[in-house]
Formats: structure tokens, sequence, C-alpha cells
């Protein structure tokens, strides 16, 4: 199952830079730990990304079963879960 889920993140990540870099948006993917992505988002994209990133990474892969994101809006990383 890990295997999988690597592979299901590296997919969504792939999927949300080549967004970010088509929408020219100044937002940066700056890490990966485990299964979550932390993000340098500018003030003015916020919502444009948090909904995006969202829907990229629920549908990285067609499953049978939900792919649920929760999407954490904060100044740091320790406030943001």
């Amino acid at each position: 199952i890990q295997g999988s889920a690597a592979d299901i993140i590296k997919l969504a990540m792939i999927n949300i830079q080549r967004w970010l870099v088509k929408e020219n948006l100044k937002t940066k993917m700056i890490m990966q730990v485990h299964d979550e992505l932390v993000f340098d988002v500018h003030k003015n994209e916020v919502d444009k990304v948090k909904d995006n990133v969202r829907k990229l990474m629920e549908h990285a892969v067609i499953l049978d079963v939900p792919m649920e994101v929760e999407v954490g809006v904060a100044d740091n990383w320790l406030d943001a879960h």
C-alpha cells in the first residue's frame, strides 16, 4: 500500500506542477512529507491554489474508493495542521 500511495502522490505532484506553470502562478511546491505536500502560496492565489490542488490530488488516479484531501492554510507548517 505504501508503494502505491507514493506513486499516487508523485503523479499528483507532476500534475500540480504542470498546472502551476500553465497558470503562471507565483505559488511554489516546496516539500513532500509522506502523504502531504507543502506549498508557499502567494496571498492572492490562496483560494485558487487550494481548490485546484485538492482536485488534482483527489483525481491523480481513478479508483473505486474516494481519495479525500484535507487542506490547511497558515503562516507556518505547524499551524496548518
